[in-house]
């Protein structure tokens, strides 16, 4: 099955990681309380009720990938170095990007007043591609793995760091494609 995703284009590989720069894109998020999975569950089936004709006129949208889940830096201090390994407990922000051409005006508003509407701004992201389950000590390791990465490459963190999910919930544990991503400063 095919998804729109945003499009982007490459600074630096080097194996399966990626330093890209994206464009402005429309994306709709909620914020969740709770584990990152139950909350990217819940925050995931809200964001589908908005896409799915939860709106002012009824408009279905197709589903995009990823589905990002990161910790709302607004609610607790900024790590940009490490996660836990155990279930991590905070608030969690759940983003949809829209699909592509879809701006911020041509959106119909949310019925659901927990979904938001935003731009979010051009963007240099360092990612590291995994498959697989993304189970909390992957995450934390895959994370590492990133930073070291980026160290090496003298490249500076400007967030936290965030999980991409590229498949729907059905698709077979070993197929899974999965992203750390950090938002880096842009200085190659």
């Amino acid at each position: 099955m095919t998804v729109d995703e945003p499009t982007y284009k490459i600074a630096l590989s080097q194996g399966n990681i990626e330093v890209r720069d994206y464009p402005e894109v429309a994306v709709a998020e909620v914020t969740v309380a709770g584990d990152r999975k139950a909350a990217g569950n819940i925050g995931f089936k809200m964001l589908a009720g908005y896409i799915f004709g939860g709106n002012v006129g009824h408009r279905r949208f197709a589903m995009t990938a990823p589905v990002i889940v990161a910790l709302n830096e607004s609610t607790t201090a900024p790590n940009t170095k490490l996660e836990p390994a155990k279930k991590q407990v905070g608030s969690w922000l759940i983003r949809f990007i829209m699909p592509t051409g879809k701006l911020l005006d041509m959106l119909p508003k949310p019925n659901d007043s927990r979904v938001h509407l935003r731009n979010a701004p051009a963007s240099r992201i360092a990612t590291l591609r995994f498959s697989g389950l993304a189970s909390e000590s992957r995450i934390k390791r895959k994370t590492e793995e990133l930073h070291t990465f980026l160290d090496t490459h003298h490249l500076r963190p400007v967030g936290s760091s965030y999980l991409a999910r590229y498949n729907p919930p059905w698709t077979l544990w070993f197929m899974r494609r999965n992203e750390v991503m950090i938002p880096v400063e842009k200085t190659l």
